[in-house]
């Protein structure tokens, strides 16, 4: 019976965790910027909402849509996995904003009214530790622009 108990309770309390991570995620604002001399691009993420403006000056008409369940779960994933204190000491993989070769980007998360930042890296490259939560958020961008 008391491992019965241990074993629900242990369930419970992971359910629980899982939720809590999700809930963390939805009080959290990502900004992924990428410029360069002829290109602009800021996508936003907030509360399973993803906004896409591709005009600096914020004239254009910006496009905001909800992010489907699934995913959402992926960006909830990849959140988990992110040592938010360790965003501003990543190493770009690559330097080819240097000499324009790659737009310039930089990936923020504020979380808790504290502000996480990278340093620059290149658009399409960025660092291992966060490769695959800037490429989920980039394919919000892809997507609009095939539709």
């Amino acid at each position: 019976m008391r491992i019965l108990s241990i074993l629900l309770l242990t369930i419970f309390l992971g359910k629980s965790c899982e939720g809590q991570n999700k809930q963390d995620l939805e009080s959290a604002v990502i900004e992924y910027t990428a410029n360069s001399r002829g290109f602009y691009q800021k996508i936003t993420v907030q509360n399973q909402m993803v906004t896409i403006s591709k005009d600096r000056s914020g004239n254009d008409k910006v496009l905001t849509t909800k992010i489907e369940e699934q995913d959402w779960e992926q960006l909830v994933n990849c959140f988990k996995k992110v040592e938010l204190d360790s965003l501003p000491k990543l190493k770009a993989p690559t330097e080819k904003r240097f000499y324009d070769g790659a737009a310039i980007a930089n990936f923020k998360i504020i979380y808790k009214d504290i502000t996480y930042e990278t340093t620059s890296f290149d658009h399409g490259f960025p660092p291992k530790e966060i490769k695959k939560f800037v490429n989920k958020i980039n394919s919000f961008a892809k997507q609009n622009d095939e539709n």
